[in-house]
């Protein structure tokens, strides 16, 4: 008899709970964040400086998060065409850009971008920033940046800049110097860092501005001569290489940072939990190792910082576009 209570006592628990079960299951209860692979969006070639910083944080990130994330490079139209495709993604975290600052600069000087880079995306986190070298070839006769200005200003035309697209933070390093210096450069575009560098190299082009990660392994290698940095006071690493400013423009500094963005819509709960997983990644001690020699500052991030971030250097490149007129049709 009590066996028998017992059973007509465990019986309701066990409907009540297979009920609950069917119920949530009905109503899509949430899975867990990440269930499965990550594809994440890199807008440039492999070997420039966005991918070398995305390969090296993703590889982290995928041990943390247990899911393999795929690294998908899409480069053309100077990074806006990776950009689309994440900005026409679902809204569910597996979906991922990983992208510098020009992010946010291209809508601003492309007359033909097809996203706003405020309304379009969700920010995630900020993975960090870092200055860009002014470089040549090691057979080039530049040597500074006054060598630069002098060639430019006594043979009109004779001298190049290489860009790693238009809209990225090499163009307005470019674009800037091109106006502080006098210089008249024509700047030739190219579908990401490691073409343009490549380029450098062979003397087919002048110069280049562009961010330390893809920059500086070529500079060690001693492939590519520094000529200038970007950063408001020297680095480590190229103790002998002088500051934009000490080379004749006063106050100049100007760094590219590096971000992920969702599409517009992607939930708070897994953005935070990405910034979260990100800031462990970015500070784990085989990633500060390789970013120290990058000269590479990770950030403390969370969704809101990146959101005031992106809209600081909204405001402030809007400026420089209408100062400088740059547009790109």
């Amino acid at each position: 008899m009590n066996q028998l209570n017992r059973s007509r006592r465990v019986l309701p628990i066990v409907a009540m709970a297979m009920t609950s079960l069917m119920v949530a299951h009905a109503h899509g209860a949430p899975e867990a964040f990440p269930s499965r692979p990550i594809t994440v969006i890199v807008p440039y070639t492999p070997g420039g400086s966005v991918d070398t910083v995305a390969r090296l944080v993703t590889a982290q990130l995928q041990k943390q998060l247990g899911q393999p994330i795929v690294i998908e490079n899409k480069p053309g139209a100077s990074g806006m065409i990776g950009s689309e495709q994440v900005a026409r993604a679902k809204p569910d975290g597996y979906t991922l850009l990983l992208h510098a600052s020009s992010q946010v600069y291209l809508p601003l000087v492309n007359a033909n971008a097809k996203y706003d880079a405020l309304k379009d995306f969700t920010p995630v986190a900020r993975i960090g920033t870092v200055p860009l070298l002014i470089v040549t070839a090691t057979t080039s006769p530049l040597n500074s940046l006054k060598d630069m200005q002098t060639q430019a200003q006594a043979n009109k035309n004779s001298l190049t800049w290489a860009t790693s697209g238009y809209g990225t933070s090499s163009h307005l390093v470019e674009e800037m110097l091109n106006r502080d210096l006098k210089l008249g450069m024509q700047i030739v575009a190219y579908r990401g860092a490691a073409p343009q560098l490549t380029d450098v190299m062979a003397g087919h082009v002048s110069a280049a501005a562009s961010p330390m990660p893809g920059a500086y392994p070529y500079v060690a290698s001693g492939k590519l001569k520094a000529i200038a940095v970007t950063s408001a006071s020297r680095i480590a690493k190229l103790p002998d290489v002088p500051t934009v400013a000490e080379s004749g423009v006063k106050g100049f500094e100007f760094s590219s940072w590096y971000g992920v963005w969702g599409p517009a819509g992607l939930p708070a709960n897994i953005a935070n939990q990405l910034a979260s997983e990100i800031n462990k990644a970015t500070h784990a001690p085989e990633v500060t190792k390789v970013f120290e020699t990058m000269m590479f500052q990770p950030a403390d991030t969370s969704p809101q910082d990146l959101a005031k971030v992106q809209q600081d250097e909204h405001d402030k490149i809007s400026q420089l576009a209408k100062e400088a007129n740059i547009v790109i049709k």
